[in-house]
């Protein structure tokens, strides 16, 4: 139906369960890599104009992995990562995928934590020249996902990796290896 450099919608026939026939609108693009820098108690945050909502948002460095240039999702949370905060990690983690918006899109997100941080300049593409980065307390993050002040499904979802990270590694120091 519809095509451009970073989509496709297209319209499929589907067979429902009972036999009938309907129409399924889906949006194809590539895959996201999402990246939760991180030092100590604090996360690195982007905020940038986000045309579809009219507004600025703060969110978590992201971007679509690119054919020929990202060797893998995690070259492209790295180079997300540089482009957009200036920062390198030195050890990126993998937390898991997630689907963007599974009840329309076939877009996927790979989220890494990103520690051991090197400061450096962004290389941010003209899309992004207003893009602004700052340090926040994970408490002070939380008290935005209940504000209302970071809305971000990505950031969110991601977010949700984190905190399950940290449970998974809390249970492993507490739980003996006998169990």
């Amino acid at each position: 139906m519809y095509t451009n450099p970073w989509m496709t919608v297209r319209e499929d026939v589907v067979r429902r369960q009972d036999g009938s026939t309907g129409r399924h609108a889906v949006v194809d693009g590539p895959d996201l890599a999402l990246v939760v820098p991180t030092d100590a108690d604090r996360l690195h945050l982007v905020e940038q104009y986000r045309h579809a909502l009219t507004g600025r948002r703060w969110e978590l460095p992201a971007g679509n992995a690119e054919s020929g240039v990202d060797a893998d999702e995690t070259a492209a949370a790295a180079r997300e990562l540089r482009e957009e905060t200036g920062l390198s990690a030195a050890t990126m983690t993998r937390l898991g995928t997630f689907d963007v918006a599974p009840g329309l899109s076939s877009q996927r997100c790979a989220v890494f934590l990103a520690t051991d941080l090197t400061p450096g300049s962004p290389d941010r593409d003209l899309a992004e020249d207003d893009m602004r980065s700052a340090w926040f307390t994970r408490t002070k993050v939380e008290e935005m996902i209940a504000d209302g002040t970071i809305t971000d499904a990505k950031t969110l979802a991601a977010y949700a990796l984190v905190l399950c990270a940290d449970r998974r590694r809390t249970r492993e120091r507490v739980v003996p290896d006998n169990w």
